[in-house]
C-alpha cells in the first residue's frame, strides 16, 4: 500500500476552497445556505436498481449547498438527491467549476444522498464493469445538463449570500437503519435485513447559524441505504433522506444536508418496498428525523471562533484481480511495470477547529470500518461521509469480503483494501490532530 498526501488549509464535504490572504487580526467566519431543485421535468431512466422509465413525481430532488468561510478559506459543502456518479464524471463538473472560480479542483466535495429513485446522471463509471445491463441506453444529456448548471448557479449564489455565522457540534442516535447481509440456512449471503449484523446507528451534526443564533442549516451524518422505494416503483423521490431532509426543513426553518455515512451494508429498516407502500416514506420522520431534532435540541453553545484545516490523502490499494478497466476511469489505475495493478482513492479530511474531523471518501465503505477508525480517532467527534466525489462502489471489510454475496460480487478491490484504507486513515488522523 501506497500513502500519498497533503495538508492545506482547506475544507471538504463537497467543497470548493478559496484562499484570500489573511491579515494579522482573525477574519470573523461566515456562511450561506442554497437549495436548488433539480427535479426533472420529464420522464426519465431512474437508477439503483434495474433501469425503469419514471411515471410521475413523488417528491422534488435538490442540490443543498452550504458555503463556509473562516477568514482563509472558502468552502462549498454540497449534498444532492441523487444515485450514483462517476469519479471521473466528478472531476470533470467540479474540475470545470474550479477553473471558472480559480480554485484547485480536489477541494470539492460532492456528496450524494443515494437515493434509489433518482435519474442516470453522468457517465457510467465503475457499476457498468459488473452491471452492464443496466447501461443499455442513452443517458439524458438534457438532465445531466440541468444538474451541471444547478450546482454551478448554486454554488455563485452561496458565495454572494455569505454573512456572519456559528457553528456547532453534536450527535445522536436512531434506530432507521439495519444490516442488510443476510445468512441463509446454508452459509450463504444476500441482501435482506440482518438484525444481528453489524450497523451504525449514531448521528452526526453540524449546526450553522445566523449572527443572531437564527438557524441556517443542519448537516446531519447517518448510515442508510437510500432504498425504502424498491425496484419496481416508478416515481422519482428523494426517498428517505428527502423525506428526512423536509420534515427537519419544515420543523427548524433552516435547510438540511443529509450526508450519508458507511452504507455499504446498511438497509433503511423499511427497505425496498413497492410503490404502494409509498407513506412507509413518511415513518423516516419519526425514526430518523426526530432523532436529529433531538440531537439539535441537545447541542451545546455554538462558536463564531471557526477554524478550518483540510487535507487529501490517496491510497493505493491492488485492483480486484480479472476486472476490467474504462478508459474512463484510467487516471484512478496504476499498473506497474511487472503489470501488477493498483486502485488510487483519493480520500479528504476536514477538521474543525481541534475537537471535530470529517472525513470521506468516494466509496460504498463497510459501517465495521468506519465504526473501527471513529474509535479509534485522537478526535472527540469523528464523522464519515461516505459517496462523495463518485463512488468507487463497495468496500467490505475483509471478514464481509471472505464471506461473499453481493457486494463482494461486486467491488473493484481485493481483501486486504479494508486493512490499507484504516491504516491510513488512522494514521493521517493522528497527525491532523498532532498538527497545530
Amino acid at each position: 500500500m501506497t500513502i500519498r498526501s497533503s495538508f492545506m488549509l482547506l475544507l471538504p464535504v463537497l467543497v470548493l476552497a478559496l484562499s484570500p490572504f489573511c491579515g494579522l487580526q482573525a477574519a470573523e467566519f461566515r456562511a450561506a445556505v442554497v437549495k436548488v431543485d433539480i427535479t426533472p421535468d420529464s420522464p426519465q431512466m431512474l437508477r439503483g436498481y434495474s433501469p425503469r422509465m419514471s411515471t410521475k413525481v413523488h417528491d422534488r430532488l435538490y442540490h443543498r449547498i452550504v458555503a463556509l468561510d473562516d477568514g482563509t478559506t472558502l468552502f462549498f459543502l454540497i449534498s444532492s438527491d441523487l444515485c450514483s456518479l462517476s469519479p471521473a464524471f466528478c472531476d470533470h463538473i467540479t474540475g470545470n467549476l474550479a477553473k471558472e472560480l480559480g480554485l484547485p479542483g480536489e477541494n470539492i466535495w460532492w456528496s450524494i444522498t443515494h437515493t434509489h429513485s433518482s435519474p442516470y446522471v453522468g457517465s457510467p463509471g465503475v457499476p457498468v464493469l459488473f452491471m452492464p445491463n443496466r447501461f443499455e441506453f442513452p443517458v439524458e444529456e438534457g438532465y445531466t445538463a440541468l444538474v451541471e448548471t444547478a450546482l454551478a448557479d448554486g454554488v455563485r449564489q452561496a458565495r454572494q449570500k455569505l454573512a456572519p455565522a456559528r457553528l456547532g457540534i453534536g450527535r445522536g442516535y436512531a434506530e432507521a437503519n439495519m444490516n442488510r447481509r443476510a445468512r441463509d440456512a446454508d452459509g450463504q449471503v444476500r441482501l435482506g435485513l440482518n438484525p444481528f449484523g453489524a450497523v451504525d446507528r449514531r448521528i452526526g451534526l453540524v449546526r450553522l447559524e445566523k449572527a443572531d443564533g437564527t438557524p441556517l442549516a443542519l448537516l446531519a451524518n447517518y448510515a442508510m441505504h437510500g432504498t425504502v422505494l424498491g425496484g419496481t416503483s416508478t416515481v422519482v423521490s428523494a426517498d428517505g433522506p428527502g423525506a428526512i431532509a423536509e420534515y427537519v426543513e419544515e420543523k427548524t426553518g433552516a435547510a438540511m444536508l443529509y450526508l450519508n455515512s458507511a452504507a455499504g451494508n446498511i438497509a433503511s429498516l423499511y427497505s425496498t418496498r413497492a410503490e404502494a407502500e409509498i407513506k412507509l416514506l413518511g415513518r423516516f420522520k419519526v425514526l430518523l428525523g426526530d432523532p436529529i431534532l433531538e440531537a439539535n435540541r441537545r447541542l451545546g453553545a455554538t462558536t463564531a471562533e471557526v477554524k478550518l484545516r483540510a487535507s487529501r490523502i490517496i491510497v493505493e490499494t491492488p485492483k480486484r484481480p480479472g476486472l476490467a478497466w474504462s478508459d474512463e476511469l484510467k487516471e484512478y489505475l496504476r499498473v506497474a511495470d511487472d503489470g501488477t495493478e493498483t486502485l488510487l482513492v483519493p480520500l479528504r479530511f476536514l477538521r474543525i477547529n481541534d475537537d471535530t474531523v470529517l472525513w470521506s471518501a468516494p466509496l460504498e465503505l463497510f459501517c465495521e470500518i468506519s465504526n473501527e477508525i471513529r474509535d479509534r480517532s485522537p478526535f472527540a467527534n469523528t464523522f464519515y461521509v461516505g459517496y462523495t466525489n463518485g463512488t468507487f462502489c463497495y468496500l467490505p471489510s475483509e471478514q464481509e469480503y471472505l464471506a461473499g454475496g453481493y457486494e463482494a460480487a461486486t467491488t473493484s478491490f481485493t481483501a486486504s483494501a479494508a486493512g490499507d484504507l484504516s491504516a491510513a486513515v488512522n494514521r493521517h488522523l493522528q497527525a491532523i490532530h498532532a498538527a497545530p
